[in-house]
């Protein structure tokens, strides 16, 4: 798959890791004694330092491919590589880092706690993990709050508790399900600015989950669109917007042709809310 071509993303002339590739990537359920295709001939990749997202209708199968490459749920069919070489589901357990739309924060630990608990799940001693966690709150906005209780927390500050914790696992591939899919809608837009400032720093590979096209747009180098089930890969998109990004690269022409695009590729422009068809 192309990628795109602008400041700070990989190039045709650079020889880029591939994190992850989905070769053919295929899943099926059992619900109420019926099998059912989540998931068809799914292929992808997401080269080191790139941000790609994901959207498609709900019920296409998005967190179903996350839980699969974080070795949660074996494919039916296909190959899930990492760093270039082919993994078994159990293989990729703890290989990479993941944060779920719900932050997912234990209410009888601290913020810094919740934050070190990555940490200490992979062997740091709590006490480093602890001093760890605590130094990097300022470059997260958290200063003041590591021994807050997460039922003290607003809901953003509780998000960056969550993706400190995501990062603290040193894991070269992140992988991000809906992560500010809970909030209101202006703290959304600020979370989305926070989110790209930092990865911006930390250059990551991630693979985001959203169901905003708008989201979609300006934080990624790649959009897949996916089908309604069984999820399919129905279009791709390269973001062709110069990074670093500015919140009103939102009103630019290019944003609007991209946005414009994929609301096309998800039948939105057609009046298809029902699901999308692959080209």
């Amino acid at each position: 798959m192309q990628t795109a071509s602008h400041t700070q993303s990989p190039t045709h002339d650079t020889v880029t890791l591939q994190r992850l590739t989905l070769d053919r990537v295929s899943a099926t359920y059992v619900e109420r004694g019926t099998t059912l295709v989540a998931l068809q001939d799914v292929s992808l990749t997401v080269q080191d330092g790139e941000l790609v997202a994901l959207i498609g209708p709900s019920g296409s199968g998005k967190s179903t491919l996350l839980d699969i490459v974080a070795g949660l749920y074996p494919p039916s069919a296909g190959r899930v590589l990492l760093d270039g070489e082919v993994t078994e589901t159990q293989e990729r357990l703890g290989r990479t880092a993941y944060m779920r739309q719900r932050d997912l924060l234990l209410p009888w630990r601290s913020a810094v706690d919740n934050a070190a608990l990555a940490l200490e799940v992979h062997g740091t001693p709590r006490r480093q993990a602890r001093k760890l966690a605590r130094a990097r709150f300022p470059e997260f906005g958290l200063a003041g709050f590591e021994n807050a209780w997460p039922a003290q927390l607003s809901g953003g500050m509780r998000q960056r508790v969550a993706f400190l914790r995501t990062v603290l696992a040193e894991r070269p591939l992140l992988l991000l399900d809906e992560p500010f899919g809970a909030l209101d809608a202006l703290n959304r837009v600020a979370m989305q600015t926070w989110l790209l400032e930092m990865w911006e720093r930390e250059r990551r590979a991630v693979l985001l989950v959203t169901h905003d096209v708008d989201e979609a747009v300006y934080l990624a180098d790649r959009v897949v669109v996916l089908t309604a089930r069984p999820g399919r890969v129905a279009h791709v998109e390269p973001i062709a917007l110069p990074r670093p990004r500015q919140r009103d690269i939102v009103t630019s022409p290019a944003f609007l042709k991209h946005r414009a695009t994929l609301l096309d590729a998800l039948g939105l422009l057609r009046g298809n809310a029902d699901g999308v068809s692959a080209r």
